[in-house]
């Protein structure tokens, strides 16, 4: 049975766009080529070796077909990228041709002079599962208004919970229960037995010891974690790690196949801000990826079990998992409304926030995340410190938590549910 279409926010982004040729990238399975399929006359399957022969023997075969044109799976062919900017500087109409790629050199190495943009595309945000109706915009709180913020939703921990590990595929959250898992399971094994040793042009020696690295990439969820900390972590029961030069191999692979999504430290430019700490958060594509990998189950998570402590973290895993759902969530969103996002933290923990997002003129918005109902001062201290620091550049200060309202404290910071936040 077909897997029902799930309006993206992505579908809005090239709506907007007139350029003519648009590369999106992100993991397999995260529903790019059947979102470009959509709006594509003609589809050339790169993917498919037959095709990649073809076009090797006569390149101007991707140029072929009634337009828009898309090339899926751009990069196996590498030649791609000049002929489709060759071909926009002849004809510099919109829209002609869409490019996905799941691995690979990202797009912003690539030179296409303005003709090419390139967008990512992770797993479904929460708002894109429609399971409810946002009531409060992102968009709208990076716009500085501080607008009201109102709402009630019958959501609550469980659910989270549930997608958390339903995970943001849009196939394989059509799948219950251990089959879902299993398909989970499967995903992993194919990075680890046909991905990465295609992205390392080199089978993988001990695919052991990539799940344990994997494994305890997957256990410091939400933290910045050193990765030679990762590495030690992942030792088997004999006690053996892969070596640096290893272990920086498979992160490369892994980044390039965007399976990790780590989130950069914020390095504002006022000078006061500092020393602060560089290293990025931790994050694999989709919180259910991590969830598997550690072996967290739904009633584990929900009665406070928690993972073998592979490394120190404060607070729950189910924190953490919590915590990669909304920050998975909020990238997209921010995304659309043309904002960075990153996370901040002094280098002696005084201070830290979640999440700041960073419009092109250098304003923020500060966003912390609690897996509680209720908010209260000690869970703002960070937010209303940033803004004391911050002065107009703070633009406003949000909670995102599983409350069933969506309001304003009596100092202006914003309460929202993650149900109800939205792009």
């Amino acid at each position: 049975m077909p897997v029902t279409y799930l309006p993206r926010v992505v579908d809005d982004e090239l709506d907007r766009l007139a350029l003519p040729a648009v590369i999106v990238e992100g993991p397999k399975a995260v529903g790019k080529t059947r979102t470009l399929e959509r709006r594509s006359k003609t589809v050339h399957r790169l993917f498919r070796q037959v095709e990649v022969d073809l076009v090797r023997a006569d390149e101007d075969r991707l140029l072929q077909g009634e337009k828009p044109i898309f090339i899926d799976e751009f990069q196996r062919y590498p030649s791609t990228i000049d002929v489709v900017r060759n071909a926009a500087d002849r004809d510099v109409g919109p829209r002609q041709f869409y490019l996905a790629g799941s691995a690979g050199e990202s797009g912003d190495t690539h030179s296409g002079a303005g003709r090419i943009i390139t967008l990512r595309m992770r797993p479904l945000a929460f708002s894109e599962r429609q399971l409810e109706q946002p009531t409060v915009s992102l968009a709208e709180l990076l716009g500085g208004s501080r607008p009201p913020v109102r709402g009630e939703t019958a959501l609550g921990l469980s659910d989270y919970v549930d997608e958390i590990l339903r995970s943001g595929f849009p196939a394989i959250r059509t799948y219950e229960g251990a089959d879902r898992a299993q398909a989970l399971r499967g995903y992993i094994d194919r990075v680890v037995q046909r991905d990465i040793p295609d992205e390392l042009g080199r089978a993988v020696r001990r695919p052991d010891a990539l799940r344990r690295w994997l494994r305890a990439y997957a256990a410091t969820s939400a933290t910045t974690t050193s990765l030679e900390k990762i590495r030690d972590a992942a030792h088997g029961g004999d006690g053996r790690t892969a070596n640096h030069q290893t272990a920086q191999a498979y992160r490369d692979a892994l980044e390039r196949l965007w399976v990790l999504d780590d989130l950069p430290a914020w390095l504002p430019t006022l000078n006061h801000l500092v020393p602060l700490l560089q290293t990025p958060k931790r994050y694999l594509a989709d919180p259910a990826l991590a969830a598997v990998l550690v072996g967290a189950s739904r009633q584990s998570l929900l009665s406070g079990e928690d993972v073998e402590p592979l490394v120190p973290r404060d607070g729950s895993f189910l924190g953490s998992l919590f915590e990669a759902l909304v920050v998975l969530s909020v990238r997209v969103y921010a995304q659309a409304a043309s904002a960075e996002v990153a996370h901040f933290r002094e280098q002696h923990g005084r201070h830290e926030v979640d999440l700041i997002l960073e419009r092109p003129d250098g304003n923020v918005l500060a966003i912390e995340v609690k897996l509680s109902q209720t908010v209260g001062a000690d869970d703002v201290k960070h937010l209303s410190w940033l803004g004391r620091e911050m002065g107009g550049q703070l633009l406003d200060a949000v909670v995102v938590c599983v409350s069933p309202y969506a309001y304003r404290r009596a100092d202006g910071i914003a309460v929202v549910p993650l149900a109800l936040l939205g792009p």
